[in-house]
């Protein structure tokens, strides 16, 4: 006689009856879908909550078993900042090289408001690993920077100081639009909403009279107006040689030289 626990066979089951359901199973890991995970874990909860443990959480799996995929916790941040990084998109040839870095500047502007908590990777990440040695996605900017550039004329070198310069900018503004922060987004008056009622007025008298306009800080106006500063500069010190470059182009200042 058969027990409770055993399985009918399919013939003796009624007509109407569904089948019996296989048992699911998870579908297999890959580095990109560990990193996938790691990543949305940072969004979400901040850097300090990524450990091997928590994201084997996450996934549903041994943490032990993580190891196939990312050899430590430095290599997840690694592989995280290469992730995003190959969401920027930078072409490698471009008519003007002066509206591809400003579009590129937009598009990391908005990668890093996707994903602030990375962004102290995106920035301080390399600082203890020497250049050849670096994740090759976080190479791939400053190789795609250098061939538009030097395809617009610039020389290896030069090319190379502006590529130094838009990032310092770049990284800085991100910072500091990051930094923006608005205590009380309800309250009306200005002084209020930043909190800057709490400074002590002899002290910082500027900073305080600063409050409307600190309070309605445009991120995408300030890197528009920064860069173009930027690029100005740069067209004019260190100019490409090319027809293309900013000799031909209305509205720039000439080289020094000319």
């Amino acid at each position: 006689m058969a027990s409770p626990t055993d399985h009918p066979h399919p013939d003796t089951l009624p007509e109407n009856a569904p089948s019996p359901t296989p048992k699911t199973r998870r579908p297999r890991l890959s580095r990109e879908a560990v990193l996938t995970t790691a990543l949305a874990l940072v969004d979400a909860e901040g850097l300090e909550a990524l450990t091997m443990r928590r994201l084997g959480h996450e996934l549903g799996r041994d943490p032990m078993g993580l190891y196939r995929y990312a050899k430590n916790r430095a290599d997840l941040l690694d592989g995280i900042t290469e992730l995003v990084l190959d969401q920027l998109d930078i072409p490698a040839h471009a008519a003007d090289w002066q509206d591809q870095l400003r579009a590129t500047a937009h598009d990391f502007r908005a990668l890093a408001l996707a994903h602030p908590h990375v962004v102290p990777l995106l920035v301080t990440r390399p600082l203890s690993t020497p250049l050849g040695l670096r994740p090759l996605g976080t190479l791939r900017p400053l190789e795609n920077i250098l061939a538009l550039l030097i395809d617009a004329g610039f020389a290896p070198t030069d090319a190379l100081h502006v590529y130094r310069a838009y990032y310092g900018f770049l990284y800085g503004h991100i910072l500091n639009e990051l930094q923006e922060m608005i205590v009380d987004p309800e309250e009306n008056e200005d002084l209020l909403r930043l909190g800057l009622h709490r400074l002590p007025a002899r002290a910082f008298p500027r900073l305080r009279a600063l409050a409307p306009a600190l309070a309605h800080y445009d991120g995408a106006g300030e890197l528009e107006e920064g860069i173009t500063i930027l690029l100005r500069g740069l067209s004019a010190q260190l100019h490409p040689t090319n027809p293309g470059g900013p000799e031909g182009r209305p509205g720039l200042p000439k080289p020094l030289d000319a």
